[in-house]
């Protein structure tokens, strides 16, 4: 581990001096100060550091010696050939540590949806009729309104990173009584509806809220909801519920409703 941080320490400082220089040759100095501006980028990066440090060495050290030959008359070809060599390292950098994360979350979803399976069944064990009545009254008490669609929840920006489709952990109680709640009324159904505010493009906006739609019904398909019981709808930036002028008013439109069936399966018109 020593060596390796002394390696990556060595690459870094050597890859820095060459971002100071330029090239003497007019067909390689382009190649070379692109290499340059892709190590920049991965040897301030925390995570490339954390889970690709072989690769930024290599990046580092083709770059400077593609620097050194930079010096040299006649040596274009070599130039442009360890510059590419460094790019490339500095791209498979990235394209490792983007796998190592995309792991890293992987494992970390896994684990909250095991924890929510087992506190799923941990309330089972409550009597029907009382897991029943509570139900209602918790589905009841979260932001629902009775609109001529149907009962609508109305699931907000706050569980959603911006810009993102991934729920949060801060939404799992209100998917667990969702979930509880369709388990005890087999025959409701449900259309979960995303919706964004008005910043970004139209076609941006339409795949982000049907994402988050699409996340809020994965989870409960993962938590054992039928998937021909969820209808998923994204309306992007349309059907504002206020002004998107405010930060306030734009908080309010990114969000996500979910629309109950009555008790006999039947939806509402959708918009």
């Amino acid at each position: 581990m020593t060596s390796m941080i002394r390696g990556l320490s060595c690459a870094l400082l050597l890859g820095s001096a060459v971002l100071g220089g330029c090239a003497t040759h007019p067909d390689s100095e382009q190649a070379l100060q692109q290499a340059g501006s892709d190590f920049q980028k991965v040897k301030e990066d925390a995570n490339v550091l954390r889970f690709a440090p072989k690769d930024v060495i290599r990046a580092g050290e083709s770059l400077a010696r593609a620097d050194r030959l930079s010096s040299y008359w006649g040596s274009g070809a070599d130039v442009a050939h360890y510059a590419y060599l460094s790019q490339r390292y500095s791209a498979i950098a990235r394209e490792h540590t983007e796998q190592a994360l995309n792991a890293e979350r992987g494992t970390k979803l896994e684990l909250e949806r095991q924890r929510l399976q087992l506190a799923l069944r941990e309330s089972k064990l409550i009597s029907v009729q009382q897991q029943g009545k509570w139900l209602e009254e918790q589905i009841a008490s979260l932001a629902t309104t009775q609109t001529d669609r149907g009962l609508v929840m109305t699931l907000g920006d706050v569980l959603f990173d911006t810009g993102e489709a991934e729920l949060k952990n801060s939404a799992n109680r209100t998917v667990l009584k969702i979930v509880q709640f369709l388990q005890l009324n087999p025959k409701r159904v449900v259309r979960i509806e995303g919706y964004t505010d008005s910043t970004g493009g139209e076609q941006e906006n339409l795949k982000l809220s049907r994402d988050r739609a699409q996340s809020v019904a994965d989870v409960l398909v993962d938590l054992g909801i039928d998937e021909k019981r969820i209808q998923v709808e994204g309306y992007g930036d349309q059907y504002p519920v206020e002004a998107n002028a405010s930060e306030r008013g734009r908080a309010q439109n990114r969000r996500v409703e979910i629309v109950f069936s009555d008790e006999k399966g039947q939806l509402g018109a959708a918009r």
